[in-house]
Formats: C-alpha cells, sequence, structure tokens
C-alpha cells in the first residue's frame, strides 16, 4: 500500500469519525426539535472543537518528540499545562469573575499561567547563554514540578466547592455550548500548522542530528526557539481552553509513524487530521459509557495513554537491545 493510498484512508476514517460522532447516544431522544437542538448548539460545535485541539495536541506532540530526540516528550513538559492549572486554580481561589473579549475568567488564568510558565522556562535557559535541548527538557520538568506544587497549595486553600472547580477543571473536558470556544481556538492552531508544515524540511534535518541540520544551512538555535515558542503558544491556548488533557500529543504521533513513516510533510498532515479524529474518539466514548452522565475526556485519555507509555517504554528497550 503506497503512502498516499495509507494518508488517504486515514483522512477517510477520521471524516467518518467526524460526520457520525455528533449522533452517539441521541437514540433515545424522540422529539425531533430536542434532537436538532442538541446536535445544532452543543453536538456539532463540541466535535468540531475537539476535532482542532485533538489536532494541535498532536501537532505539538510530534514537534517535541523530533525536537528533544525523546518518544516520550508530550506537549507538557515544558511546564506549559501546569502554569496554566496554576493560574486557573488561582483564580477561582480569588474568586475573579471577569470577562475579556469573550474569554472568561479561568481562561484568561490558564493563558496567563501558560504565558508565565513559557517565560519563565526561556529565561533559565538563557542563563547558560547557549541553546541547549537537555538543559530546556530539565528546567520544563523542574517548572512542572513547581507549578503542581503550587496548585497543590492553592487547593488545600479553598474550600469544598472551590476545590472541587479546580479538580475538575484539571481533569480536562471539552462541554461547550455554541462556537464561540472554537472559533477562538482555530486561529491559534491553524497559524501554528501553517508554522510547523513551513518547517517541516528543518524537523526532518533535526531528526537526523545537529551537525548534519547545521551542514544543510539551518539554524538550528533559530528554528528551535521558534518552535518551542509555537508549540508552547498553541499548547497553552488549548489548555486555557479545554484544560488540561494528556497523552494525546504523546500517542496520535507514534501512532502516525507506524502508519505513514517519519518523514515530516507527510507525518504532520497525518498527525493533525488523526490527532483530531482521536480526540473526538475519546470524547464520544467519554458521552457514552457512563450515559446519561459524562467522564471527563481527560480520564479517558489518560486510561489510554498509561498502557501506552509503558508499551513505548518496552519496544524502546528492545529496539536498544
Amino acid at each position: 500500500m503506497t503512502l498516499t493510498t495509507r494518508l488517504t484512508l486515514m483522512v477517510l476514517f477520521c471524516l467518518a469519525v467526524l460526520a457520525l460522532a455528533p449522533f452517539a447516544g441521541l437514540g433515545g431522544i424522540d422529539d425531533a426539535a430536542i434532537r436538532e437542538q442538541i446536535l445544532t448548539q452543543i453536538r456539532f460545535p463540541r466535535t468540531l472543537f475537539a476535532f482542532v485541539a485533538g489536532a494541535g495536541l498532536a501537532l505539538c506532540g510530534l514537534v517535541f518528540q523530533a525536537m528533544f530526540h525523546n518518544p516520550l516528550a508530550t506537549p507538557f513538559t515544558l511546564g506549559v499545562a501546569s502554569g496554566a492549572s496554576f493560574g486557573a486554580a488561582l483564580t477561582v481561589l480569588l474568586g475573579i469573575n471577569i470577562s475579556l473579549l469573550g474569554f472568561d475568567a479561568i481562561t484568561l488564568g490558564a493563558f496567563f499561567g501558560a504565558l508565565g510558565a513559557i517565560s519563565f522556562v526561556y529565561g533559565i535557559s538563557r542563563l547558560n547563554y547557549s541553546f541547549s535541548t537537555e538543559t530546556l527538557l530539565l528546567t520544563g520538568v523542574a517548572t512542572s514540578f513547581f507549578f503542581s506544587s503550587l496548585i497543590l497549595f492553592t487547593q488545600y486553600l479553598s474550600d469544598v466547592n472551590e476545590s472541587f472547580r479546580i479538580t475538575r477543571w484539571l481533569m480536562g473536558g471539552l462541554s461547550i455550548s455554541g462556537y464561540q470556544q472554537l472559533l477562538q481556538l482555530l486561529p491559534v492552531v491553524t497559524l501554528s500548522a501553517g508554522i510547523i508544515i513551513w518547517l517541516s524540511r528543518e524537523l526532518n534535518l533535526l531528526m537526523a542530528g545537529d551537525d548534519i541540520a547545521i551542514s544543510r544551512g539551518v539554524a538550528v538555535k533559530r528554528v528551535r526557539y521558534l518552535m518551542f515558542f509555537t508549540t508552547s503558544m498553541c499548547v497553552g491556548a488549548i489548555v486555557a481552553l479545554c484544560g488540561p488533557i494528556g497523552f494525546v500529543g504523546m500517542m496520535v504521533p507514534h501512532i502516525c509513524r507506524l502508519i505513514i513513516g517519519t518523514d515530516h510533510r507527510w507525518l504532520i498532515p497525518a498527525s493533525l487530521v488523526f490527532g483530531g479524529g482521536f480526540l473526538i474518539l475519546c470524547d464520544t466514548l467519554a458521552r457514552v459509557i457512563i450515559a446519561p452522565a459524562e467522564l471527563p475526556v481527560g480520564v479517558i485519555t489518560t486510561l489510554l495513554g498509561g498502557p501506552f507509555f509503558l508499551w513505548l517504554l518496552v519496544r524502546s528497550r528492545r529496539q536498544s537491545a
């Protein structure tokens, strides 16, 4: 089977998921008017929102794995998700209730928390006057632990209601109504995807090693910084609107590599499409598994991601052996 055929089949599968997912779980509703209202106001925007968020997370995961030469790297490696989570938790604790340009207080707090984490990691990595992926990675891990401890401190200071709101947000979710959040997220993911597609050749060369990339005319430090800020801002926007939805950025790129290969000119569009379809499948499962109640989608992705993470560890050890 040719590469074009495999990519086409993947696109068709994800389009089928996109088209059919809104109708899952509607069999028990007989009133046509209610069904139409649920579809147009909740299910269609939620499905499209899940597709855009999943595509963004998968794309950022792909870039992180290429940039760090680490198959276990995720979009949350640099502490962006922890910073956003702390910003949201602090907003709940302080009782801030404002709205700006259609963004509520928790979303704004999460986004500014993500910006704070990005700035902190960037500032620390610059202290060595050189760009090192090892330094950046270790700084991100340390930053993630630091913000996680602040989140625990914030929860301890919160009352029962505030603590529940923080915990629920930390699980991640796609419960939206209308197209406002979709229209807020779509430009960020689209711009990030455009930049990464533009850098697909550079990503291929970075995977071959810095020396080879430099010999082919790639400004390695500049490209890494551009990818760092692009993916961090994209993840920050997604986490601000959805909460932290883990493991999508780790699982999807690996699945696409098994199907498509390692050429980023093909791998980037495959990860975008399959990432969107994958998160829609997870969200659909979260809606129907304990219907009429629903699980946060972050619970489903984490349940899938844990065994996948262990499989990657075993597979990596076998390959090295």
